[in-house]
């Protein structure tokens, strides 16, 4: 069990850091909300009736939504494009899809390859394609219930306050929706190219995301 954990620790790591997170902002976020419906007159919520809501669904859908573009996109990206002495970007002369042989696919594959690596059919093109295909799959979905949460709560503050409510083609148009989510966008692409950037410069000991202390600026793509 103990070299299980040991294995694992990266992924156990911030995953109990993502479940304290989440919960801290439940509380946080109850707090918040409910002190904004006293200022107003409204009613107050439960926890667990604030945790089912779109006020607190929308919140979380925001990041997570801008959080797996960011990923998307990364791994999308360094397939083509290339930052000379980043450990974010392969080497210069490895832009591009790379062959067959480097890839280790098809009859290039070891005997411990998996199983769809070894062929060269739809499999093999799914597989090699499935991490920026799952990623973006989970993008999209969050983005959608992102508009869904926020088209609801939304419309709530439209009635609280008499207004008439909008459809959710209507909502996707208006500035509320996209101010929320290009404030989030900008935030993950500044840090995407600031870790590209800092990463030729700065050093971090025994980080698999820096290069050795010792390596010359321009060494690309290198971590070990």
């Amino acid at each position: 069990m103990r070299r299980w954990v040991k294995e694992q620790s990266l992924t156990l790591f911030f995953l109990s850091i993502f479940a304290l997170s989440l919960v801290g902002q439940s509380f946080a976020g109850l707090h918040d909300f409910n002190a904004e419906q006293a200022a107003h007159g409204g009613d107050s919520y439960s926890y667990w009736r604030f945790i089912v809501s779109s006020e607190f669904g929308g919140d979380v859908m925001e990041n997570w939504q801008s959080e797996f573009l960011q990923f998307s996109l990364i791994i999308l990206a360094t397939v083509w494009f290339v930052q000379r002495g980043s450990t974010e970007s392969k080497k210069l002369e490895d832009a591009g899809r790379e062959s067959d042989e480097k890839e280790r696919v098809a009859r290039h594959a070891p005997a411990k390859a998996p199983r769809w690596a070894k062929v060269k059919d739809w499999r093999g093109r799914l597989y090699e394609n499935s991490l920026g295909l799952a990623m973006v799959s989970i993008f999209f979905g969050t983005w959608f219930v992102q508009s869904l949460t926020n088209w609801t709560a939304y419309n709530n503050r439209q009635t609280e306050h008499g207004d008439q409510a909008v459809t959710w083609v209507s909502f996707l148009g208006r500035p509320d929706f996209w101010n929320r989510t290009l404030q989030n966008w900008q935030s993950e692409f500044l840090a995407v190219a600031t870790m590209a950037a800092f990463s030729i410069y700065l050093r971090q000991r025994g980080s698999a995301e820096s290069k050795p202390v010792g390596a010359p600026h321009d060494e690309t793509g290198s971590s070990s």
